[in-house]
């Protein structure tokens, strides 16, 4: 009896080996990663209840987060340099908890007209910076001031700008060969197009109905929805989509470090970054070993977690060397480091000193950063000072794989190359002002005939093509044949031959 006894317990140890196993294994785990189980407010346990079953990709995007993982409190225990948070606190309420649903969906209510009661629970339907701003201020406000926060205003406000869309997007009639005009285009065409990355203005036109007959569910009825532009304007009246770089509902910073997400935007032909960095030798070398590199790490630490730079490495992450000693410190004012706009309307200029960039005026009373004659409007632009302290901050990064001649010497061909595209442009520039004094064109809409739409094609398409691969060190073809100096000079034969033939047309009228 006592043989038989032994041998079921034997059996029974046994069988309970391998879950018994695995369970110290994994708590062996716990404690080595030192994650003690997060928890979650009643409110968002609420949520994931529902959500679970009705949007299970949003639900398995969060879990992914660290929003999901971590609470404020831990947070703060890490080094300054290692944060993600840069609240100095945040509400006892929310310390200890994960930041989960509720509490993003929750924050300013009084300020969120497209607040409404969603099975018991007051939730907004967007999440604003300002909403963000209650963990991460000092990113919320260096973003506000950029000129990514007011790209929805810069164009609506400015009317040189507002008119370049509209007569781009517009919709035309023709009627027996001939244009018949054009029309405002809607809403939702200028979603699609420039205000697809630029932003629209969000408001709640009312509240609507859906699920109805299953869940009796009422949410508000949002105009120019969805969007997340990067200067969209909120229902709250802030400024900007975080969700722009990271991507909701994971929030990935690995995302946002890699330059597909600016490709999102940044394409040829009128802002080439993503295409002339994929043909240069630093994209090169991220393709290669990309998926040996940590995007997840804070700092980001130079030579160990990526060995060559990407968009957001030079202009908005904090990297540091292998010693822990700053190279560039974290902004989400993402032209804090330029120094130039090589991106400009209508020649390149000093980089604004506000992302507001609708106030500027040139000498002229025009709202351009400068005249037809490329004079810069120098009160609404950085000074020299200032150019000098941004290209020795972003030179310390170069620097830190290159040597100081190969760096200095890159800089000085890239200042040379914007000099050059600029005289091109002017050239461009004084031969349309020439149609137009000569009745030749006319000036109403400086976009609708078709000289002006070389002269658009001139700095918007073929400058900034070049501008772009000079700065980026790369993609020679983009630089000369690819929307380049190639298509620079044709442009030019081709808009003093449309001169010369409709100088012969207006004569033989006469």
């Amino acid at each position: 009896m006592r043989k038989i006894s032994l041998s079921i317990i034997l059996i029974t140890l046994i069988g309970y080996f391998p879950f018994l196993f695995s369970s110290l294994c994994q708590a062996a785990d716990s404690e080595e990663l030192n994650k003690p189980a997060v928890k979650f407010s009643k409110e968002t346990h609420r949520c994931l209840g529902c959500h679970q079953n009705v949007t299970p990709g949003i639900v398995h995007d969060w879990e992914t987060s660290l929003h999901s993982q971590t609470t404020p409190s831990q947070a703060f225990l890490k080094t300054e340099l290692e944060r993600r948070i840069s609240a100095k606190s945040v509400q006892d309420e929310l310390s200890k908890i994960a930041v989960g649903c509720y509490e993003c969906h929750s924050q300013n209510q009084d300020k969120h007209p497209d607040s409404f009661t969603h099975f018991g629970i007051k939730i907004n339907v967007v999440v604003s910076p300002n909403d963000c701003a209650v963990c991460h201020p000092v990113e919320a406000k260096e973003y506000s001031s950029s000129k990514k926060a007011f790209a929805f205003s810069n164009l609506e406000k400015n009317p040189v700008y507002k008119a370049l869309v509209d007569t781009v997007i517009g919709l035309k009639e023709v009627n027996k060969g001939a244009v018949a005009g054009g029309s405002k285009p809607s809403d939702h065409t200028r979603s699609e197009t420039c205000y697809g990355c630029h932003g629209t203005e969000v408001k709640v036109i009312r509240e609507k109905g859906i699920f109805k007959e299953k869940f009796n569910v009422t949410v508000p009825d949002l105009s120019n929805w969805p969007n997340q532009g990067v200067g969209r304007i909120n229902p709250d009246g802030s400024r900007g989509s975080c969700s722009s770089c990271h991507p909701r509902h994971s929030f990935s910073l690995q995302t946002a470090r890699k330059p597909d997400t600016c490709a999102q935007c940044h394409l040829e032909p009128d802002v080439p970054a993503w295409n002339v960095y994929k043909e240069s030798k630093h994209a090169n070398i991220y393709s290669s070993h990309e998926k040996s590199w940590n995007f997840k790490n804070v700092p980001w630490v130079l030579g160990e977690d990526f060995t060559s730079p990407t968009c957001s490495a030079c202009h908005s992450s904090l990297v540091t060397d292998s010693r822990g000693n700053v190279v560039v410190t974290r902004t989400h004012d993402f032209g804090a480091r330029l120094w130039v706009r090589i991106f400009g309307l209508v020649y390149s200029h000093a980089q604004p000193r506000s992302g507001e960039t609708h106030i500027i005026r040139n000498k002229d009373g025009l709202p351009l950063p400068t005249n037809f004659g490329g004079e810069p409007a120098e009160s609404f632009l950085i000074d020299q000072k200032e150019q000098t302290r941004r290209i020795a901050n972003l030179s310390s990064l170069c620097i830190s794989c290159h040597s100081t001649s190969w760096t200095e010497k890159h800089f000085d061909k890239l200042n040379s190359t914007i000099v050059e595209t600029d005289r091109m442009v002017k050239s461009a520039t004084l031969l349309l002002v020439n149609a137009w004094e000569e009745n030749l064109a006319d000036k109403t809409n400086p976009f609708d005939e078709v000289i002006e739409s070389r002269w658009i094609t001139q700095w918007l398409f073929y400058g900034n093509s070049i501008r772009y691969a000079s700065a980026m060190s790369g993609a020679p073809d983009y630089a000369t044949f690819k929307n380049g100096w190639w298509n620079m000079t044709t442009n030019l034969k081709e808009m003093e031959e449309w001169i010369k033939v409709h100088r012969l047309l207006k004569n033989k009228v006469r």
